[in-house]
């Protein structure tokens, strides 16, 4: 331990990066030899659907970083006016263009700004790549945030994630009992957010990010299936076995925590074997996320 490094803060919760709410967890102990690697979060839209509510379900207490859980749009303090609610209808009526897009386009458009800030305010390394991790739309965000490099990524991690847009339209549609109306329009938002198809913008850097996608046994038969695909598409590109791994875990559906999911709660089984998985990924990756000797 670095003797002339201040102590720890407490977790910062209730404030927010350029607009963006956030839950700021500090590592355990203050990082040996500088500022601590930085890990940034997206959570689901289903439980846990706050950035609070995530870092209990997820507190990935044992990796020797930050990790600052960011809210999503449309969820906690930024909630629309008539709440859940508001969002079902959004997603009924049109799942691409009232929903999907949006929430992600907004999610990934203010991370640069508000990881900005993060850096500015918090002792992590400013010069080194971050680690990204998402559950389930929060997952999207995850991923398109790893193949548009606007953010240098290390590793990343995605639980129950919303790999392809045309699965989560189908999970919609089986809902509503009516066919979505495809247009020109919404293929091409389904196009940018098929992350199997695009597996080749994750994996264009080198070195370019490892990548753990897991996968609930008990979650949506299609979006563990396109967990499974992207993990064998991003295999075909790496010499690295362990440069894309699945992990199916018992017992698991698709949300992490208790409804509502919207506050602080006991972590439950199913979520402390996430826990301890991506933990454990991210310790082992912990070297992608410092500055790079050059630096």
């Amino acid at each position: 331990m670095n003797a002339t490094q201040p102590p720890l803060p407490e977790a910062v919760t209730g404030r927010t990066a350029a607009g963006v709410p956030f839950a700021a967890l500090p590592p355990a102990a203050p990082y040996p030899g500088g500022p601590a690697p930085l890990i940034i979060t997206w959570h689901m839209m289903d439980a846990p659907a706050t950035e609070t509510a995530f870092a209990a379900a997820l507190p990935l207490r044992g990796v020797p970083a930050w990790r600052v859980h960011l809210g999503m749009p449309w969820c906690g303090a930024r909630a629309l006016p008539g709440g859940n609610g508001e969002v079902v209808e959004r997603a009924r009526r049109d799942t691409v263009h009232a929903y999907l897009e949006p929430v992600v386009g907004q999610a990934v458009a203010e991370a640069p700004a508000a990881l900005d800030e993060i850096r500015e305010r918090f002792p992590v390394a400013a010069d080194a790549p971050v680690g990204v991790v998402g559950g389930s739309l929060g997952g999207a965000v995850a991923l398109r945030v790893m193949t548009e490099g606007r953010v240098r990524v290390g590793a990343g991690a995605v639980v129950n994630g919303a790999v392809r847009v045309r699965s989560v339209v189908g999970l919609i549609e089986g809902v509503t009992g009516r066919a979505y109306p495809w247009t020109d329009a919404s293929r091409a938002v389904a196009d940018r957010h098929d992350f199997v198809a695009r597996a080749g913008d994750i994996a264009r850097g080198a070195p370019w990010p490892p990548l753990l996608m897991v996968s609930g046994d008990d979650d949506f038969p299609g979006l563990r299936k396109d967990a499974a695909d992207l993990v064998a598409a991003l295999r075909g590109l790496s010499a690295e076995e362990d440069h894309a791994r699945l992990l199916t875990v018992p017992g698991l559906a698709h949300p992490l925590a208790e409804q509502p999911g919207t506050a602080p709660a006991p972590q439950l089984p199913a979520a402390r074997v996430v826990d301890e998985a991506v933990t454990a990924w991210f310790t082992h990756h912990l070297h992608r996320l410092l500055p790079s000797p050059t630096a």
